[in-house]
């Protein structure tokens, strides 16, 4: 199979001999580890103890190829970080593709190698997976759907209904880069910036939070529908409200102008390397100490705090001291963004 010069075709998904080659040549050469190895339909592994956790998520951004990340790597951390959102060590991947006639090998094995280093750097194998191929126009390139298996260490009670009035809500860092990095990269917008996608594993930034402060209560990573989304799921998981605070929130001057550019609100803009953490205000500082000293939690800050209120609001006081409900997205504003 020349991977550097061929295309994808019908026989590729048909169960045959291309089949075959495709899996061997493309997916098990870089996906290679033990459980793939054993050639089954499925990774057959001993479960540590704890609780386990399962997630799955599909991914269809466009472009396929962005800056600072592509749909391969996004794959791999997406999942990971949802996993690790319950406090969860990632253990192992599996992988879904569903690739369009005609889509150019080179540019498959791009992604799985991204993919595949991406996994690697986690430490978090990818061990089982399927492909399908549809006709040509169907498809839109390719889409990828990754399940992720992590277990609970015992002890650790993480979950979108514990938020409590008086608890700190917590970001790792600014908001909206990886929206607007693809955004850039979007034939019908006109605007250039250097920003890259802020996509990356958060998974050992969480196993580092919990180790200061075991008694966080919710933890959710802000991807598509952004902060705003995020923190209004988690009200109405709560029963509470939340009371955030403009000037706390940090934002990149490329987003801050993109945004204005676009008429988007940064709070709704998606992340790929972001997260929330919300714990007791006693634990605080502790807490956003532990996030500043790893690297994805550098520009770490206290945004706000849980209040409470029946009607589960979001509001933020605003840097001119006004107050604003931060509201649900309307529509899809940012399609494809992940």
């Amino acid at each position: 199979m020349n991977t550097n010069q061929g295309h994808i075709d019908l026989s590729h998904g048909a169960g045959g001999r291309a089949t075959a080659q495709l899996i061997a040549e493309v997916f098990r050469r870089h996906f290679d580890n033990p459980l793939l190895a054993q050639g089954n339909d499925q990774a057959l592994f001993q479960p540590p103890a704890g609780r386990l956790v399962i997630s799955t998520d599909g991914h269809v951004i466009s472009p396929l190829f962005f800056p600072g990340g592509d749909i391969g790597c996004l794959s791999v951390h997406g999942t990971i970080n949802d996993v690790a959102m319950a406090g969860a060590r990632p253990l192992y991947l599996s992988a879904a593709f569903i690739i369009e006639e005609g889509f150019p090998l080179r540019e498959l094995v791009r992604i799985v190698e991204s993919m595949a280093a991406a996994a690697k750097a986690a430490g978090v194998p990818i061990v089982t997976g399927d492909t399908k191929v549809v006709e040509r126009g169907k498809g839109d390139g390719v889409f990828i759907t990754t399940t992720g298996i992590g277990v609970v260490p015992d002890g650790i009670n993480i979950s979108g209904e514990l938020a409590q009035p008086g608890d700190a809500i917590l970001l790792n860092g600014s908001i909206g880069d990886h929206g607007v990095a693809v955004l850039s990269q979007r034939e019908n917008l006109g605007f250039e910036t250097t920003l890259r996608s802020d996509t990356a594993a958060l998974h050992e930034l969480v196993a580092v939070m919990i180790a200061a402060v075991p008694e966080i209560h919710c933890l959710r990573d802000p991807t598509r529908g952004g902060v705003a989304a995020t923190l209004n799921e988690l009200a109405q998981q709560s029963g509470v409200g939340m009371q955030l605070r403009e000037e706390a929130i940090p934002v990149r001057t490329e987003v801050a102008a993109a945004c204005e550019l676009l008429g988007l609100d940064p709070l709704q803009i998606a992340n790929e390397g972001k997260l929330i953490a919300i714990c007791p205000a006693a634990q605080a500082d502790k807490l956003l100490a532990a996030m500043r000293a790893h690297p994805l939690g550098a520009a770490a800050a206290i945004i706000g705090e849980v209040v409470e209120d029946k009607l589960q609001f979001v509001q933020m006081t605003t840097c001119f001291g006004g107050n604003r409900i931060v509201d649900w997205p309307v529509g899809e504003q940012l399609p494809r963004i992940c």
